[in-house]
């Protein structure tokens, strides 16, 4: 009766039993699996921009809303990719592309108003 089912063995004598996987399923995991080291990547060059203005706070300098905002909507995306990430949630995923670039423009923003103020006060002082 075992004749008719199908091999359980490793050791690749089940070679001709087993199924093709389907080229859209391996082209979901590689996604899966980009999407994660980008995650990561951008978690990283954000705790980078969350110690400078840790660092601002502890010196007692005016904190920059802005960069502090976007920031943290850059965290909370990020939450929001990774969960997507894992339950295969296309919403989720689309909430973290608009937040993370929400988050990305305001840290460009923050960035260039500092650099103007940086500018100005120098010019100030000469």
């Amino acid at each position: 009766m075992q004749l008719n089912r199908r091999p359980t063995g490793t050791d690749g004598s089940d070679f001709s039993y087993r199924m093709v996987v389907d080229n859209r399923y391996t082209k979901v995991a590689k996604g899966k699996s980009t999407l994660s080291k980008v995650l990561v990547i951008q978690a990283v060059i954000l705790l980078v921009g969350v110690l400078d203005i840790l660092f601002t706070y502890i010196k007692t300098e005016p904190l920059e809303t802005l960069a502090a905002v976007s920031s943290s909507l850059t965290v909370i995306s990020i939450l929001f990719g990774e969960i997507g990430r894992k339950r295969s949630r296309s919403n989720f995923l689309k909430i973290y592309m608009a937040a993370s670039s929400i988050g990305i423009i305001g840290s460009i923003a923050s960035t260039i108003q500092s650099s103007t103020q940086l500018k100005a006060s120098n010019s100030l002082l000469s």
